[in-house]
């Protein structure tokens, strides 16, 4: 009976990465007009995700050892984008930039781990289970947005964001399946996975996503951007306060 539980989850949580199908019905200029202030509430999603929600529960699992997570996590992106980077970019053009994959990487990495959660709270009892999924789409629809919002910026065609997208969110999926087939060593994963995510977002938001709001020319555009920038770290932090209560 569990295991419905937490693929019923699961399963509704891996499509709300498919919101980003609205986008479809508006024009052309009108997405490129809001793709700028998502990427401002991605990027203060992220950090604030980062530093109110993954890196308390990594401490409170880790303890100190979490810092060197963070740090791997962080490296690990560095030279994954210098990678790709070398791969797919020539002569200093790039038609579709780097961190749109690293973004990818770091969700895939950061769903696997809401699966593993979603398990393990289910394992305890059913209605943790479901307030812990419910903790989780608050926190996905948002992220969602503001993902498929960085895939296009990036380069990405509407529809292959949408899929790759989905293809992230479906890790959730995995990562309960896993969770649920081997709950007693869940603790020991989330220590390493939960701060190596947090260590990659911080790295994704503060060398990608916000240098882009910094090459915005127009003022009026890039004070918008700002505010976004700090909507998506409030939410973040009312989040915390709701989940807390």
């Amino acid at each position: 009976m569990v295991i419905f539980w937490i693929l019923g989850s699961t399963l509704l949580i891996s499509l709300i990465s498919l919101i980003g199908i609205i986008s479809l019905i508006f024009k052309e200029k009108f997405l490129e007009k809001i793709l700028l202030f998502l990427v401002g509430f991605a990027a203060g999603g992220l950090i604030g995700g980062s530093f109110l929600h993954l890196l308390p529960e990594a401490f409170e699992k880790g303890e100190n050892i979490s810092w060197y997570f963070v740090i791997a996590g962080f490296v690990f992106f560095f030279l994954l984008e210098r990678y790709l980077y070398w791969r797919h970019c020539h002569d200093g053009v790039c038609y579709i930039h780097t961190f749109t994959y690293l973004n990818l990487v770091g969700d895939g990495i950061h769903n696997f781990c809401d699966g593993l959660l979603i398990a393990v709270s289910y394992a305890a009892n059913i209605h943790l289970g479901i307030i812990t999924t419910l903790a989780v789409i608050f926190h996905e629809i948002p992220q969602e947005i503001g993902d498929f919002g960085i895939l296009v910026y990036g380069g990405f065609s509407k529809t292959k964001a949408m899929w790759f997208n989905f293809l992230s969110a479906i890790m959730c999926i995995l990562g309960a399946i896993l969770g649920y087939l081997i709950t007693g060593w869940v603790e020991n994963i989330a220590v390493f996975l939960i701060p190596f995510t947090a260590g990659g977002f911080i790295y994704i938001a503060s060398s990608d996503l916000l240098p882009e709001l910094h090459k915005q020319k127009d003022i009026k555009k890039s004070n918008i951007a700002l505010i976004t920038f700090i909507l998506g770290l409030l939410f973040m932090g009312w989040l915390k306060l709701l989940i807390k209560e």
